[in-house]
């Protein structure tokens, strides 16, 4: 329901800005990743292991998420099966990750205006064209019926513990806010402001986006949509390109163009700093380092056999899980 929804995403979205700031702070300031940190802030040198053993764990799970999203809409648009879109949404981020962060940063930028088109347009038709919808979502009480309409603490409890396994998010921010300039009188106002909005500032962005996400979701289940359908965004974004499109094929085309650009962005991030969370693990408790690349490769594997094994349909579970 949307009382119970709302409530979670504001909380849970207050809780990782908090908890975001200071990991944030320390990192850019010293230009140090979560492995180097966790081990500076007192937690040790096995304590840092620990720590990237967690993180690398969030890094091909969310991987495995993402991968299984791209495999579905590469079956829906394209016909492709499900067996061998896993395949090729695994490895099609494997060329992009190995030449390193600098080439990673410009893939972002440039696909970046297409992705804030294509995302921002569905809502911009349906809030000028269809705007009783969004009344509609507001007094939405969900699958649970009238329990949802009100708050309830069980419900509540629920959406927290699936949201807040966006908590570990913060490493793949500070693999980023590493590579800030050092703060100087000159810089500190932008300084601050790039801190502020490429650190902890995320949630702010990601809790719209999940607002946005159950938009979508109301958008589905209005359509008829079934539940376990209604929340992959390819079912999602077609129903939504529909308010903007007249003809299916434009519809389609959107769609597919939005979800795969989304995904590949979404885990380029997740491989990359994946491959430095398991590049730290191994160098611990090996004393080797035979390079990012094979990590990469290694992290992409793991990602690869979840993603076979089914992990999208025990989503709820799973990031229940992580988050505790």
């Amino acid at each position: 329901g949307f009382v119970n929804a709302m409530a979670a995403i504001f909380a849970v979205c207050v809780l990782i800005f908090a908890t975001g700031l200071p990991i944030s702070y320390y990192a850019a300031k010293h230009g140090v990743d979560i492995d180097l940190l966790s081990r500076g802030a007192g937690f040790g040198y096995i304590g840092s292991t620990v720590t990237s053993l967690i993180y690398a764990s969030f890094t091909f799970i969310f991987f495995a998420i993402e991968a299984a999203i791209l495999s579905t809409a590469l079956e829906m648009f394209f016909g492709v099966p499900l067996v061998i879109g896993y395949l090729l949404s695994s490895l099609i981020v494997i060329p992009i990750v190995v030449h390193g962060f600098t080439f990673i940063s410009r893939f972002q930028l440039w696909t970046q205006p297409i992705w804030l088109l294509l995302h921002l347009l569905p809502f911009l038709f349906i809030a000028v064209n269809h705007s009783d919808l969004i009344v509609e979502w507001t007094s939405f009480r969900g699958l649970s019926g009238e329990a949802g309409g009100e708050f309830n603490v069980l419900y509540f409890g629920a959406a927290s513990a699936v949201i807040f396994s966006l908590a570990a998010q913060i490493g793949e921010q500070v693999d980023f806010l590493r590579f800030l300039p050092p703060k100087t009188r000159e810089n500190r106002v932008g300084w601050w402001f790039a801190l502020l909005t490429g650190g902890p500032g995320w949630i702010g962005i990601g809790g719209l986006k999940i607002l946005a996400g159950s938009f979508l979701v109301f958008l589905a289940a209005k359509m008829l949509v079934p539940a376990h359908l209604a929340i992959d965004p390819s079912y999602m974004y077609r129903i939504a390109f529909q308010y903007v499109f007249s003809t299916p094929g434009l519809v389609i085309a959107a769609t597919a163009t939005f979800v795969i650009i989304s995904q590949i962005k979404i885990n380029v991030t997740n491989a990359y700093a994946g491959s430095i969370a398991w590049s730290n693990f191994f160098s611990r408790l090996t004393h080797s380092h035979p390079g990012r690349v094979v990590w990469l490769v290694f992290n992409v594997t793991i990602a690869y056999l979840l993603t076979t094994l089914g992990v999208y349909r025990a989503l709820e579970q799973i990031l229940g899980l992580y988050s505790i």
